[in-house]
């Protein structure tokens, strides 16, 4: 951590990164073809967000996911199994992950990035209480939401209506869309997220995610029902791509699963005393301590290119804090 005497932003936080915020190398010029090779290898060969839900959907995909010509019509059967694909391993991975950092605090407080605890006794919350407050946002709003559309997309998928394809038939095209899902999810939330801090749809409708100030597990797809039909249209993206089943799987524990690991609010998950698994996204968790800033992601420099990026310097926060009061004044 910066010396709060050097660094006042280092002050505001219980543990911040040494180093600015990082972007994608990808998109960087001169071009840093070792740089891009360690940013990829670091989320792809690591235990990482990515990994976690490629071995869900995995894992869904061989021993759960009904075959497609089972779903060519609605059918209660097939219904009911697409819905426990996403609350099982939405309880199990946001539930496992508070109680282990949260209740159990099995890492004290390494690593985590606010020094506060998660809320309780608030009015500002459902049920005067963050962690209930964010349980019924996502088990009752998001996975609703989130079910019905891939019903319907598994239905057209099934009669045809939606181009499929096979590994077997197109093994470089499958590999090659499977890469670009995160990118395209991160385009999708850069425009959806913007649109939601339109300052109307924010007071009536992104305001109860960023009731989460201070994020935990539960507080990542925590959002209200409006926000859940714009978050959960990046889906319909395989109405128009040829897509595999396990395409959509994927997609949809990266965009459901990997927001319970950014906002857990600690950057790294510890296993004795050694760094098991990257978790928090301090990128994220600026964007929720200061709201007009990092709207997208670190995968494509959406921020940096429509001034909007946060580094997490105290500099970064002044000017970020001038353009929050010229958008409301």
């Amino acid at each position: 951590m910066t010396d709060a005497s050097h660094d006042p932003e280092a002050a505001r936080w219980h543990y911040r990164p040494s180093d600015p915020v990082a972007l994608n190398p990808l998109f960087s010029w001169p071009p840093r073809p070792m740089a891009v090779v360690k940013w990829y290898s670091g989320a792809w060969l690591q235990i990482t967000a990515l990994t976690l839900c490629l071995v869900l959907a995995l894992a869904a995909y061989v021993l759960f996911l009904p075959p497609l010509d089972a779903m060519q019509s609605f059918a209660p059967g097939w219904m009911f199994r697409v819905w426990l694909l996403n609350m099982v391993p939405q309880i199990l991975v946001a539930g496992g992950l508070h109680w282990w950092l949260y209740m159990r605090k099995g890492q004290g407080m390494y690593k985590k990035f606010d020094c506060r605890d998660l809320t309780r006794d608030n009015g500002t919350f459902t049920f005067r209480n963050q962690v209930w407050d964010n349980i019924w946002w996502t088990l009752g709003s998001a996975m609703t939401v989130a079910t019905v559309y891939q019903w319907v997309i598994y239905w057209a998928m099934a009669n045809g209506y939606a181009p499929t394809v096979t590994w077997a038939s197109a093994p470089v095209w499958c590999v090659v869309w499977m890469l670009f899902i995160p990118m395209w999810s991160g385009l999708h939330f850069y425009w959806v997220h913007r649109l939601e801090h339109h300052p109307k749809l924010y007071k009536h409708v992104h305001a109860v995610h960023h009731r989460n100030v201070n994020v935990g597990p539960w507080s990542g797809i925590s959002n209200h029902w409006y926000e859940n039909l714009l978050y959960f249209t990046t889906y319909f993206i395989h109405l128009i791509v040829p897509s595999n089943p396990l395409h959509l799987l994927f997609h949809v524990y990266f965009q459901q699963i990997s927001p319970v690991l950014s906002h857990s609010g600690f950057e790294k998950l510890k296993a004795g005393d050694t760094d098991a698994a990257r978790a928090g996204d301090f990128f994220h968790q600026l964007h929720h301590r200061y709201f007009e800033c990092n709207y997208g992601t670190s995968e494509i420099p959406f921020d940096k290119w429509f001034g909007t990026y946060h580094d997490g310097s105290a500099e970064a926060t002044t000017r970020t804090r001038a353009y929050k009061k010229q958008m409301y004044t």
